[in-house]
């Protein structure tokens, strides 16, 4: 990460012009109501397809006793996703200017996932990365493409600072091959030296030059990602709970889980949204170990609804797993969650050793609850809820003077 201090403001509001170009400048940190546009909104729905197929067959691995080489799956394809989506949503807080070709070449990148998404199963039941890779490249190529025209309508370091991008990116697509030829056993291998050089290529490339990301919008895109992987949680939870009814009548048994899945989701919303982040994203030190560790924030959101899922399978008997295994699959993807969190947002926040041990002291009591049987899911999503309660009652009794969001869950 680059320590850099924050760079000056670029003059406010989108590059001027109505024609169907223009040239890719940079926006200004000092926008007034910079949100997400529709475009970027459409853009996060359709990654959320693939992020949904990596559930489905993180699902089937678990759920036929194969957790290992499934979370293994799922690191690997949940990565390819979140980095691209994690690179446009970047280079877009900077650079949007809403042009045609701007239009087009993200709807190639969404092509992209989309033709990821198709190969996820290949990926899994096959080990075969071909379609996950070609979806990838589509995106990474297009990728390339939006910075090479950053490059050409800029000068001097911010020039250097879009070339070092394009080329970066390029020539990590171009390593990824490793995983179509490289034997089996020695792809995750692969995938762990890809995966950190494809995270070096952002603090190497700015270097000099920090590009002009807006931090309030960056933060509601985040946020806003984080919603959607928590809405297919839920989804994902009510079709395990609705087929399971509908097979196996089998509602008294399902309740619990029913119940405590949405505890869970519905602590996981309240606890992220508790604090206003933008403000801690000052520099890009802070904003790129904040936006890096959303990587374990989005896995784990949308592994608590494969959990649920497994849950429900090993409840009405059609998972070949334990009923603790089946716990888990649900408390450790939320315990991660809930440290994940406080880590990036609530410890920024925090006053006292009282206030810091909340959520941590709510990830080690819900791993607890794994070994409670059948209302382990109820149990946590209890122990959820009761830590909202606990962040609020705090928030309620804060000396005066001090900020209402400060002493919060979240």
């Amino acid at each position: 990460m680059t320590s850099s201090p924050t760079p000056p403001p670029v003059p406010s509001g989108a590059p001027g012009g109505r024609g169907p170009l223009r040239r890719l400048r940079a926006r200004g940190r000092d926008e007034a109501h910079r949100t997400a546009s529709p475009l970027e909104l459409f853009f996060d729905l359709c990654f959320v397809v693939a992020v949904a197929q990596a559930g489905i067959e993180l699902v089937h691995s678990v759920a036929e006793g194969h957790a290992g080489q499934g979370i293994l799956d799922y690191a690997m394809v949940f990565f390819a996703l979140w980095w691209a989506w994690m690179n446009f949503t970047w280079f877009a807080s900077a650079y949007d200017n809403d042009d045609v070709l701007y239009r087009v070449v993200t709807l190639v990148q969404i092509a992209g996932v989309l033709v990821l998404a198709a190969g996820v199963s290949q990926a899994f039941e096959e080990h075969d990365y071909l379609v996950v890779w070609l979806g990838y490249a589509i995106m990474r190529v297009a990728m390339a493409t939006q910075w090479l025209r950053a490059a050409r309508a800029g000068e001097g370091p911010e020039r250097t600072t879009a070339l070092r991008y394009a080329g970066g990116v390029l020539a990590c697509q171009v390593g990824w091959l490793g995983l179509l030829f490289l034997p089996e056993g020695a792809r995750p291998w692969w995938f762990l030296v890809m995966a950190l050089l494809e995270m070096c290529v952002p603090p190497l490339a700015e270097r000099g030059h920090i590009t002009s990301w807006h931090p309030r919008h960056i933060a509601e895109r985040y946020g806003l990602f984080t919603i959607i992987v928590l809405g297919e949680t839920i989804a994902a939870a009510t079709v395990a709970v609705k087929s399971g009814i509908d097979e196996n009548d089998a509602l008294g048994e399902l309740l619990p889980i029913a119940a405590g899945g949405l505890l869970v989701v519905f602590a996981a919303w309240w606890i992220y949204f508790a604090v206003p982040i933008h403000g801690h994203l000052r520099s890009n030190r802070q904003a790129f170990l904040w936006g890096y560790g959303h990587y374990l924030v989005f896995a784990s959101a949308a592994a608590i609804g494969a959990g649920l899922e497994v849950a429900v399978e090993e409840t009405v008997g059609k998972a070949h797993i334990s009923t603790l295994a089946a716990s888990a699959a649900v408390t450790l993807p939320t315990a991660l969650y809930l440290l994940t969190v406080w880590a990036l947002h609530s410890r920024h926040f925090k006053r006292g050793i009282t206030q810091q041990l909340v959520l941590p002291t709510t990830a080690l009591l819900v791993i607890c609850c794994t070994f409670l049987g059948h209302w382990a899911v109820f149990a946590a999503g209890v122990v959820c809820a009761l830590s909202v309660v606990a962040g609020e009652t705090v928030a309620a009794r804060r000396p005066a003077g001090e900020s209402a969001t400060a002493t919060r869950t979240g």
